[in-house]
């Protein structure tokens, strides 16, 4: 049977000798200060490794730990203590790049989580255009590295709607910083890149993802390709450009990007090279076009080149765009597929390491479970990939340790406690 979160036959980009989940915790999670939220975080990354099914705290801790007070224990750590996220997040970005060979490609992919109640932070109801329904959820956006065939989370942003940032009730009620402002999605994507861009020692590497139903593709377009970055990005076919290619339809007018494309010259036969290097042939069509300047008067952004498959069936494939234009369509063509497997990865992360399971309803909790759901994901894929057994066996060791561990010195500091003093928790959030 296949483990889960790893296809048969993937080509997995693992480093040379062991790594085990007590040194990769403390080299991720070594940055917490406090010794008992080190062992809590040792444990929740135990937990998410082991629980099958739905990665509830309850259940999390039933798989780590005998004491009764073991869930409350987990939940205090995930949501109430204030260890910064951001800090584990560029540790984990440090370790798998340490670990493997360098990244060929940078990935953001959009995340929605569907939830039942209107309490947890960030839910809104929100149009979905894959299933074409109006959901509610949650909406966020992740950056993937991709390390061969696996792709690895080292960055997330939490879409809040200005429901969320213009009002002081559920701003204090979910503990959303005072920093936090509202943001478009296409702005908090450059967001997303730019905090990438500083944390990685890939700084230039190519960055793909899917804007096709979106309208503000144009201006996330324009922002990459300001800020230096290759891009191969998904666009709606709807969107206007400007052709500037000899075989384009000659007119001054704006034209659809699909309609530019689909009028370019005769198709070329392209080689696709997926990430697990499976190949084949396609056929595509491109053409050199423009980008209006958006807002503030100026001269089009570009040379872009769009790119389309045209597939047997003479359906519209996706309308991609690049500014890479003196590389072979055969590269562009292979990295748009990081597009469906982005879309695996956060699949694999919702079904097998509970991304969507987090119950609480601040702020800070939510990124610290999606902290821990992207090390333990990291972990599975990159230091222990073929080794379920193993990974059974030390994960269940760690996690009992460290759960026995942090009971033990809680009792010992609650026994230290004067008689009737509370125990605090600040509800204080550090970047």
């Amino acid at each position: 049977m296949t483990s889960p979160g790893v296809a048969t036959g993937e080509a997995l980009p693992v480093a040379t000798g062991r790594t085990t989940l007590a040194d990769f915790s403390d080299e991720v999670f070594g940055g917490i200060r406090r010794v008992d939220q080190r062992r809590w975080a040792q444990a929740y990354l135990s937990g998410l490794l082991l629980t099958p099914g739905n990665k509830s705290v309850r259940r999390l801790a039933q798989h780590v730990s005998t004491s009764p007070t073991a869930a409350q224990s987990l939940r205090q750590f995930v949501s109430a203590s204030p260890w910064c996220w951001d800090s584990v997040m560029r540790k984990l970005t440090r370790w798998a790049e340490k670990t493997c060979t360098p990244a060929s490609a940078c990935t953001i992919h959009r995340v929605v989580v569907l939830k039942s109640g209107e309490r947890s932070v960030g839910v809104h109801r929100y149009f979905d255009p894959v299933t074409r329904r109006t959901l509610n959820c949650q909406l966020a956006v992740g950056a993937l590295l991709s390390f061969g065939s696996v792709q690895v989370p080292v960055d997330w942003r939490l879409h809040l709607p200005a429901s969320w940032t213009d009002e002081a009730q559920p701003r204090r009620r979910a503990r959303i910083p005072d920093a936090v402002r509202y943001q478009p999605l296409g702005e908090q994507m450059l967001d997303l890149v730019d905090a990438l861009t500083s944390r990685t020692t890939q700084p230039s590497i190519p960055l793909v993802t899917d804007m096709s139903d979106t309208p503000e593709a144009a201006s996330f377009v324009r922002g990459l390709n300001r800020r230096g970055r290759e891009l191969v990005v998904a666009l709606p076919p709807y969107l206007r450009v400007h052709p500037d290619d000899e075989s384009a339809p000659r007119t001054r007018r704006l034209v659809a990007a699909a309609e530019c494309v689909s009028s370019a010259r005769a198709a070329d036969t392209v080689l696709v090279t997926a990430a697990d290097d499976r190949q084949h042939h396609t056929q595509v069509r491109s053409a050199l076009v423009r980008l209006p300047g958006g807002r503030k008067a100026g001269p089009p952004d570009g040379p872009f080149r769009l790119l389309t498959e045209v597939t047997p069936d003479s359906r519209p494939g996706p309308v991609w765009i690049t500014n890479v234009t003196d590389r072979p369509l055969d590269d562009i063509m292979s990295l748009a597929t990081l597009r469906s497997d982005a879309a695996a990865s956060i699949d694999t992360m919702k079904r097998d390491f509970g991304l969507g399971d987090f119950e609480g309803r601040s702020f800070p909790g939510w990124y610290h479970h999606v902290a821990l759901v992207s090390a333990a994901y990291a972990y599975r894929h990159l230091a222990a990939p073929l080794q379920p057994a193993r990974l059974a066996d030390e994960a269940g060791g760690t996690a009992a340790a460290a759960a026995a561990a942090a009971a033990a010195a809680a009792a010992a500091a609650a026994a230290r406690r004067p008689s009737g003093e509370l125990r605090h928790w600040p509800s204080a959030y550090e970047r």
